[in-house]
């Protein structure tokens, strides 16, 4: 498949006012890319923006306030940006939430509203603007799974049954977009330092102290360590590559090594490296 261009293409990023997402947008500007910037809080996308258009007067860069958890009005959002920059080459879906707690302890409303961010709206992006990608010559997508793409620990049914979701759902799509030209890249960040620890929701049924709640956070954060601009960094390098897969971080290869050669039982040593989650009564 032909190498993608990033110079004079319409990149569409959700997520893009912090994390990875800002990391991303940043690196898309330096690359020439104009911008359609997504992401709940209009303040950052603002303040992104903003610096990105000082740095790069020549790129067209339109900011788009959205919660993606109301995935009904996705078409009406690719619209606007349709609207306001014509085309799309490079589509990147990048949110994601996060829920603490385990299966038992997380209601049904919390476990489908991290569906509706992390899963659904992949998809909904994905139908809403294909029309769009169809019509471009080296058109690309990036749906970011993560780590708990490939493995499940406990305590995170929620948050890996949605990237599961989204590593399955990217691989159909790579194989039935591959004959048109479109690629397809699924991503599987590692230990990110970004803010999902501390944004994190915790699940209603949890009834952990606040001590203990700090504590889990500061252990979560501790393990957050890769710079989010060289996850981009990476990630972007794989969209030029075409690449089917990208795995972000040492830990991610690491873990997925562990789950091809121990498919069933890689828990057993996984739980020793990860941070423990505190028992509840």
């Amino acid at each position: 498949m032909t190498p993608s261009a990033f110079a004079g293409g319409v990149a569409v990023l959700t997520g893009a006012a912090s994390g990875i997402g800002l990391a991303l947008a940043t690196g898309l500007a330096r690359r020439g890319s104009h911008l359609a910037l997504i992401d709940q809080s209009a303040e950052g996308l603002d303040q992104l923006a903003g610096v990105l258009r000082a740095e790069h007067p020549h790129l067209h860069i339109t900011t788009h306030p959205f919660d993606l958890s109301q995935t009904g009005a996705i078409p009406d959002l690719a619209d606007e940006v349709i609207k306001q920059h014509r085309r799309v080459t490079l589509l990147i879906n990048n949110a994601g939430v996060a829920l603490g707690g385990t299966f038992e302890e997380i209601s049904l409303d919390e476990f489908e509203w991290v569906q509706s961010v992390n899963f659904r709206a992949v998809v909904a992006m994905c139908k809403a603007f294909l029309p769009a990608l169809n019509s471009e010559l080296r058109a690309h997508i990036v749906n970011v799974s993560s780590v708990y793409g490939l493995a499940a620990p406990e305590g995170q049914s929620a948050y890996a049954a949605s990237k599961f979701a989204v590593r399955g759902f990217s691989e159909v799509l790579r194989h039935e977009l591959a004959p048109r030209g479109i690629g397809v890249t699924v991503v599987h960040p590692g230990g990110v330092r970004t803010n999902i620890a501390n944004s994190a929701r915790v699940a209603s049924g949890v009834r952990a102290s606040a001590q203990e709640a700090e504590a889990q956070r500061r252990a979560m954060n501790r393990v957050l360590r890769l710079d989010p601009a060289e996850a981009a960094r990476i990630i972007l390098t794989g969209v030029e590559r075409r690449s089917p897969r990208v795995l972000v971080g040492s830990d991610a290869r690491v873990i997925d090594m562990l789950v091809r050669l121990r498919p069933g039982t890689y828990w057993n040593v996984l739980r020793r490296l990860l941070p423990r989650r505190r028992a509840t009564p």
